[in-house]
């Protein structure tokens, strides 16, 4: 897959920029993979749409022009409007509606890449806190962590998904295809959060019930944020 590759020169570009060998590139937290690949993808959406807009606004311009033209003639001239004007009318203004519907895919994409921020944001939130709460032992965070890793590289197959999205805007692929995998895409982001959030919530939970006195269970309210 075409990610797995990026991912691949990813963590080369990652280990070289810091002296590492890239023969440990297997050490490199997924954590950190995920994110590079994440920025990258955010980059590419907001580069897109920018040049969709320039595109939307030339598009706009040009047809107006041609519309002010038309409605200078008189109704004799309208009658002699050449075929070359009236198919290039027609050709802007199918590009142009060509140029909105991908600009409306192109923001549902950053809204799936949005929700996968912020699922790394509460992993590394809740990641830093649980393994300073001497509530859990060695061998617990060493099960969370397995936990978060299993939920970092299930979220690597939404970052496949998002690209061939991207991808389909150069190749032939139906809007009904395209819709499928955006709202799978999107489903499944929504399922990865779910998990890490809930397994967030019963960690904190154990913690709580492991306090034995009430200062204990209050320090570690103000720990986690509760109220």
């Amino acid at each position: 897959m075409k990610t797995k590759l990026i991912i691949y020169m990813l963590c080369f570009f990652l280990l070289s920029t810091e002296g590492r060998p890239a023969e440990n590139c297997s050490t490199l937290p997924i954590l950190e993979i995920v994110k590079a690949v994440t920025k990258k993808v955010i980059k590419a959406i907001d580069l897109g749409i920018q040049r969709l807009q320039n595109k939307t606004i030339w598009l706009q311009n040009a047809q107006k022009q041609v519309e002010n033209t038309l409605s200078k003639l008189k109704l004799d001239e309208i009658s002699n409007w050449t075929k070359k004007q009236r198919d290039l009318y027609k050709r802007y203004y199918e590009e142009l509606q060509k140029v909105k519907s991908i600009i409306t895919y192109y923001q549902r994409i950053k809204e799936i890449t949005s929700k996968q921020t912020r699922l790394i944001e509460e992993y590394e939130r809740a990641w830093n806190l649980f393994k300073q709460d001497s509530h859990f032992s060695a061998s617990e965070l060493d099960y969370m962590e397995t936990v978060y890793t299993g939920i970092l590289d299930e979220s690597v197959k939404n970052i496949d998904q998002i690209f061939l999205v991207l991808e389909s805007f150069t190749t032939q692929m139906s809007d009904l295809r395209r819709l499928e995998i955006i709202n799978g895409a999107a489903d499944q982001i929504d399922a990865n959060y779910d998990d890490l959030t809930q397994f967030n919530k019963q960690n904190v939970l154990l913690s709580l019930q492991r306090a034995k006195t009430e200062n204990d269970v209050n320090k570690v309210k103000q720990f986690y944020g509760i109220p």
